[in-house]
Formats: structure tokens, C-alpha cells, sequence
């Protein structure tokens, strides 16, 4: 092994050596630790060290780094105490997730690190919306993301490669081969000679070096990064390495044969470098143990302090607040002038008016640049605030909804247009793990709206036409919103884009130009979690939203001499649930009208909510009016047949005479 020092002075050699050095230490008494039953897991990094040392070492101490679960000398760089770390290892709660998390499936701002979650290979697209953020604010930095030749296979290293390029976005992929993913040996990976050369065909540089080199890590990142702070692209690097102990210690490493650990042993980084740095009378033999006795002593104190710590003491309150980033609605005087204007319009509006309030705001989507849009909502948002802000994206949804979660840890505001609703099913790993997750996490906030064009009623089919709000209902961290009316639309949507947790937007296709109102000028909110009675009554109670509040007026339209209560509930999470108690109470009858499906579908949790409080209020069981349980069919009379409206009168006739 060669090194070169370059410029590099003996004084910053030698702290190199103490930066290698440390981790390598910590790891084995980590090993011990876990042989001794006192810590449950661990994802040895030895052998590897060299490569998260002289990376981190070359970047600048405010670019971000985006490491993997064996990189602690990325953390170690950064001068985290290992008190803080052993707190994150333990579950305790000093660490950086309070106890939510695993090892380095956290964030902080402070180190400017943003770790991985357990998926591999989002993390990628994270950087690339990091690196975007810098561009856009003209700062002159790279961003460095690790992943591992396995996840290399995944489509989300595909989609951040190839969005990275296209935007030429200063971002370095380091990918770390160390021959195994889990027990798969490269081989079973992927068939090219090297994985560099993937690098050509995305039109960026590639670069593969020895991973066990401290000195060329080092020069190579420093080079790169320093050349695309001032002519930002990508750049992929392999570094060559070994993985010296198992995926984690239960799985030992008995699949791997012996000749290639001989070989690798005499690689060692820490070693070789040692060995370099005695040659070159840098190092002296007799410092070394006085290094590691003065290190061991350390790790002990910090380690056995930690595990003094007591215990977190679980509270349901704060577990539940925590999910979402505290948010103060926006006070604001509305306009008391109005305009007439078609549902799609008010949506358009809404993203107008947002784009000149938040000029940190950016819109991403497949074609929302010069054609504005397939529904032609962004139609001349070019011309008015420049292709930085109004990104036409690759058809690469996982990778979108990545770039615009970096964006927002970068202190951006993101607002991402799903072409359709159903296409989320292409990006749902990045929402619902990462977006939805994060600031329960490491109390980061997501500043991500996804605008969902959803719904039926076109003719538009299985994959253009699901209602599927259901899908991200359940899950804890999102919010998520569905207006019924252009007022609402433009208001929700406004409100969405200031709050800074994670909002998904449906908005019904079908609304878009058959709907229209009168909508306040200038800035205009609803608050989020707030339902709106559209007409009083005391004989039934119809709780809808979407779509279905035009069924149930239409229907009401129909039976004047009925007493219809009609509740729309704007928000599905968090839902109103004080004011569809208050009309459950007062008529007695609820009938429950979705789109959706009717099995899992969002009226069951209202059902189920009246059920446990509102049973002894209720003169008749809570009906549910929903779609057909099948996919939604293309042709128009199908279609009707599907749709939950064919059933609305026979449904409610049912609750009314019961």
C-alpha cells in the first residue's frame, strides 16, 4: 500500500492517525460489550475505517454527509462524543432519538449528518435535494452520500444517480464494495466488471480507488469535493474494501472463504497507515500504547456513564405530540375580494400565491415546467419564477420524494406533484418511512407537501382513477387533507404549504373544471383538522369529503323535505372529530359516504370512533356508503356501477327507515 502525503504536515498526519485509530477502538469494545449480553446489536465497521475517516476528514464541516450503519468513523470525524453516541446505541434518553431509534438512524443539524433508515438506498435521493438546496442559495458545497455495493441494485440508487445528473447536482455517491451484501458476494450483486463503471451511463465521472488507502480516501474526496464546489455535478466513487466481520455479529461470516480474509487482513488500514507513519517518523512505537491506554480509559468512562443513565420513563402525551413538528397557524386577514373560479384554478391560485410568499418554495413534477402540467396547473409558473424553482422532474417518483425531503433538511420548502394519486405507489417507501418518520425521530421537520390528483369518474381506469387517502391515513406523521370546493382547495393548500410537517394534497380530477366558486384574492388558510357543515339538519347526518360532499348535496337537492345534515370534512388527518361528534349527537343517524373502497377504507375509523363514543346518541346503526371492493373499471357505465353514488339513495333510505 502507497501512500502520499502531499501537503499534509507531520502534526496533521499524526491526528489522522488518532482520527483512524479511535473508532477501531470503540468497535472492539463495542464486541466486547455485546459478548458480555450488555448491548443487543452491532454492524462491525472494521477494515472499513480508512474509507469513513478520509472521506469525512476531506468534506467541509458544513457540508452534510449522509452515512450508513457501519461508518461510526463518519460520527467520530465529526467530534461527537461517544457518550452521545453510546446514549443513541442504548436507547437512552440523552441520545439523538430519545429512545425511537437504532444506531445511526438519525439526523442532527449540529454535525450536519443525516443517517440512513433501514431501507437502503433513500438516503441517496436525500442528498440530491440537499445538494439542490446549496445550488438554488448559490453556496459553493458537495454533499457526500455512502451506500454499499449491495444496495446498488435498488432503484433509488438508480433514480438519485440519474436526477444528480441531470440537474448536475454537486453530490458525491461513495460506494463502499465490500465484497458482501449480507451473505451475497458481489458476484450474485450485479455483472458489470466494476460498479465505476455504471458512472458512464449516466453521463457523470467515476472514479474507483483503494477504500483501505487513508491518504488517497482522503486526496481523492478532497479534490472532488473542492472541483464541485465550483462546477457542481456528481461524481460516483468506488471504494475497494473488506467487510472483515459478519452483515452483524449473529450472522457470523462463515460463508466467506478463509483466503479472502488472509488477503485483506494484510490491507488492514489502520495497520498499514501506522506502519507509513513509523517509516516516516511521524509516529513513535512508544506512543502508540500510550494512545490507546489514554483512548481505552476514555471509552470506558464515556460508555459506563451511559449505561448509569436511567431509563426512559415512558408518556404517552409526549410520544403522541412528537409525531408532528409544533405548528401555529398562520394569522392572516383575508381579502374581502373574491373571484369566481373553477376548482383547478383555485389550486394553481393557491401554488401562485405560496410561490411569492416562500421564495424558498420549490415545485417539482414530470412536466410541470413549460407545459404546465398534465392537468396544466403550473402553466406559466415558468416564465414567472425561473426553471430553479419550478423543476421539471425524470419520471422517478421514489426519487423525487427523496430529493424533496432534502430540500426541506436544507432549509427549503418542497411541494412535489404526483401525476396521478396512483403513482405514489412508486415513491410510498420515501413517504411513508421518511417523510412520515423523521421528526418522531430526530424532531427534524419535513416541509413536504404531494399533490394527489385522484379520484373517478373520467373514464380514467385501474391505475388513473384511485381513491387512495387510505393509504396514508393510517400512518402516523402525515397530515393529510382533501377539499371538496375551489375556496378550500386554495386555502388547504396554502395552509399545507406553510406548515411544516409532511402533507399529502389529494385534489379530485374530476373537480378540476366542473366545479367553481368564489375564492378570497391574495393570501387565504383553513386550518388543517377543521370540517365544515355545509347544511343543517336533524333527521340524518352525512359525513363525506371529496367528491362524495357534491354526492350527498345533490342527493339533499333531490329530498328537500328530508332534513339532511351534511359534514365535510375537509381534513382526514387529524380529522374533526368534535364536529362529526356534535352531528352525530344531534340527528341520531349517520351514514358514513366515501369514494374508497369500503373495506379499510377512512369511513370505517369514523364509524368506529362514533361507535365507542357516541353509541347512546344514535337511534340507528352508522352505515357506510363506499365503492365497490374491486378496482376501478375503464368503462363509463361500469364505472357508475362501482362508484359509491349508485348506492347513496338505497343506503340512506336503509338509515332513514330503520
Amino acid at each position: 500500500m502507497i501512500f502520499d502525503r502531499k501537503n499534509l504536515n507531520s502534526n496533521q498526519l499524526l491526528e489522522f492517525y488518532k482520527k483512524l485509530l479511535w473508532p477501531r477502538l470503540v468497535e472492539e469494545k463495542m464486541l466486547i460489550l455485546l459478548r458480555q449480553g450488555r448491548i443487543g446489536k452491532w454492524f462491525s465497521g472494521i477494515g472499513q475505517e480508512a474509507i469513513a475517516i478520509g472521506s469525512t476528514l476531506a468534506m467541509n464541516s458544513d457540508e452534510y454527509i449522509l452515512p450508513m450503519h457501519r461508518n461510526l468513523g463518519v460520527f467520530t470525524a465529526r467530534d461527537i462524543p461517544l457518550s452521545r453516541l453510546m446514549a443513541q446505541w442504548q436507547g437512552k434518553a440523552s441520545g439523538f432519538t430519545k429512545g425511537r431509534d437504532r444506531s445511526f438512524h438519525f439526523g442532527t443539524q449540529e454535525y450536519k449528518i443525516i443517517g440512513m433508515i433501514s431501507h437502503l438506498g433513500p438516503q441517496l435521493a436525500l442528498a440530491d435535494g440537499i445538494a439542490l438546496a446549496d445550488v438554488l442559495s448559490k453556496r459553493k458545497k458537495a454533499t457526500l452520500v455512502f451506500t454499499g455495493e449491495g444496495a446498488t441494485s435498488e432503484g433509488d440508487f438508480h433514480e438519485a444517480l440519474n436526477i444528480a445528473a441531470v440537474w448536475n447536482l454537486p453530490v458525491i455517491f461513495l460506494i463502499e464494495n465490500n465484497g458482501y451484501g449480507l451473505s451475497t458476494p458481489v458476484s450474485e450483486q450485479y455483472n458489470c466488471k466494476y460498479l465505476v463503471d455504471k458512472a458512464i451511463g449516466y453521463g457523470m465521472e467515476g472514479r474507483r480507488i483503494d477504500g483501505n488507502n487513508l491518504l488517497e480516501v482522503y486526496h481523492t474526496v478532497s479534490e472532488l469535493a473542492a472541483s464541485m464546489r465550483e462546477n457542481p455535478r456528481p461524481v460516483l466513487l468506488e471504494c475497494m474494501t473488506f467487510r472483515m466481520r459478519g452483515h452483524e455479529e449473529a450472522s457470523g461470516t462463515k460463508y466467506v472463504p478463509q483466503h479472502l480474509f488472509d488477503t485483506w487482513k494484510e490491507k488492514d488500514p489502520i495497520r498499514n497507515f501506522e506502519n507509513y507513519l513509523l517509516d516516516e517518523n511521524v509516529l513513535r512505537p512508544e506512543w502508540i500504547p500510550e494512545m490507546k491506554k489514554e483512548f481505552f480509559t476514555q471509552i470506558e468512562s464515556e460508555i459506563e456513564r451511559v449505561f448509569n443513565e436511567p431509563d426512559i420513563i415512558p408518556d404517552v402525551e409526549t410520544e403522541v405530540k412528537d409525531m408532528y413538528k409544533p405548528y401555529n397557524f398562520p394569522t392572516f386577514q383575508p381579502s374581502n375580494l373574491s373571484t369566481t373560479k373553477r376548482y383547478i384554478d383555485a389550486i394553481s391560485d393557491g401554488l401562485r400565491q405560496s410561490m411569492r410568499k416562500h421564495d424558498n418554495l420549490v415545485i417539482m413534477g414530470q412536466d410541470i415546467a413549460e407545459y404546465g402540467g398534465a392537468f396544466k396547473i403550473t402553466q406559466g409558473f415558468v416564465e414567472e419564477f425561473g426553471r430553479g424553482r419550478v423543476r421539471n422532474t425524470p419520471i422517478c417518483e421514489s426519487g423525487v420524494v427523496g430529493a424533496a425531503m432534502g430540500l426541506a433538511i436544507n432549509g427549503y420548502k418542497a411541494v412535489m406533484e404526483m401525476q396521478f394519486a396512483d403513482f405514489a405507489t412508486v415513491g410510498f417507501n420515501q413517504i411513508i418511512n421518511n417523510l412520515a418518520k423523521t421528526h418522531y425521530r430526530w424532531e427534524q421537520g419535513v416541509d413536504v407537501v404531494i399533490r394527489m390528483p385522484a379520484g373517478a369518474g373520467t373514464g380514467a381506469g385501474p391505475f388513473h382513477s384511485q381513491s387512495n387517502e387510505s393509504w396514508f391515513t393510517k400512518t402516523p406523521g402525515l397530515k393529510v387533507v382533501y377539499p371538496a370546493f375551489p375556496a378550500d382547495a386554495k386555502g388547504l393548500l396554502m395552509a399545507a404549504i406553510d406548515d411544516p410537517n409532511p402533507v399529502m394534497y389529494f385534489e379530485h380530477k374530476y373537480l378540476y373544471r366542473s366545479n367553481s366558486g368564489e375564492v378570497p384574492e391574495g393570501d387565504y388558510y383553513i386550518e388543517i383538522g377543521k370540517a365544515k357543515v355545509i347544511q343543517e339538519g336533524t333527521a340524518a347526518s352525512i359525513i363525506t369529503y371529496g367528491l362524495g360532499v357534491h354526492w350527498a348535496i345533490e342527493y339533499a337537492a333531490k329530498y328537500p323535505d328530508l332534513s339532511v345534515e351534511i359534514i365535510d370534512l375537509r381534513s382526514l388527518q387529524p380529522w374533526d372529530k368534535d364536529a362529526v361528534e356534535k352531528s352525530a349527537k344531534k340527528t341520531g343517524r349517520v351514514l358514513i359516504l366515501q369514494e374508497d373502497t369500503l373495506t379499510s377504507g377512512f369511513g370505517g375509523e369514523i364509524a368506529a370512533h362514533l361507535a365507542e363514543h357516541c353509541f347512546k346518541h344514535l337511534d340507528a346503526p352508522i352505515m357506510r356508503c363506499a365503492s365497490l371492493d374491486t378496482a376501478i373499471p375503464m368503462n363509463k357505465a361500469l364505472e357508475e356501477q362501482f362508484l359509491a353514488k349508485a348506492r347513496l339513495e338505497e343506503t340512506m333510505q336503509k338509515l332513514l327507515n330503520y
